[in-house]
């Protein structure tokens, strides 16, 4: 068995955190949070990969970029509601 690496773990667990935070204050559904766990990840790694990118080591915990993994995580939440909003 191959062990999962710990900064996957760490964004994985902020990233969670951040969708469950968006879903409760959307007072969204089951159905809403796995579509939330789905825009935060992808949006945490999005940060992960421009943090990489721009080699900013503030607010960093270990390898992972906790400033640009949140603004982008909150950042495609945002995006991703307001695109589902019917018009």
């Amino acid at each position: 068995m191959f062990p999962i690496p710990v900064p996957i773990i760490l964004s994985a667990l902020i990233a969670s955190i951040y969708a469950a935070i968006f879903n409760l204050w959307r007072n969204g559904s089951l159905r809403d949070l796995l579509f939330y766990l789905i825009a935060s990840g992808t949006g945490f790694a999005l940060g992960q990969a421009g943090g990489w990118l721009i080699g900013l080591n503030v607010g960093m915990i270990g390898s992972v970029y906790i400033i640009e993994g949140t603004i982008f995580s909150w950042l495609l939440l945002f995006l991703m509601n307001w695109l589902r909003m019917p018009r």
